[in-house]
């Protein structure tokens, strides 16, 4: 059984609103290049891969604000098979987080993020 993990955050190259497939470091480095300042998709990337998950990595303009980007990409992971995780750093908006849950409920999988975001989410409410 493969573990996938869908993981959305930004990047140096790659289009927005595409999911890429990855399965290993070679694959991420050239397609989505390195990891901007302030950023923490790639970096969950390359621990997902490390760890053997299989990664769907959609690239957004900004982590945690680029709702159209975030939405589209819950849209298209509607129709995955089966989704382990998945990894939301950077998003402490609700309207983000309450739209992920529907997806997490779908296909029984975790939500993951960070302490910070968490913070932010828990204190927003």
């Amino acid at each position: 059984m493969k573990h996938v993990v869908a993981l959305f955050g930004e990047a140096e190259k790659g289009q927005f609103k595409t999911p890429y497939y990855l399965r290993e470091l070679a694959q991420l480095m050239d397609l989505l290049g390195n990891c901007p300042n302030d950023s923490d998709g790639v970096f969950f990337a390359i621990q997902s891969l490390l760890y053997n998950r299989e990664v769907i990595y959609f690239r957004v303009a900004e982590e945690g604000f680029s709702k159209t980007d975030y939405f589209q990409g819950f849209r298209q992971l509607e129709e995955a098979q089966k989704l382990h995780a998945v990894c939301l750093p950077g998003v402490g908006d609700t309207e983000i987080l309450h739209a992920s849950h529907a997806l997490c409920h779908k296909h029984r999988s975790f939500l993951i993020t960070t302490q910070k975001d968490l913070f932010d989410y828990l204190t927003s409410c």
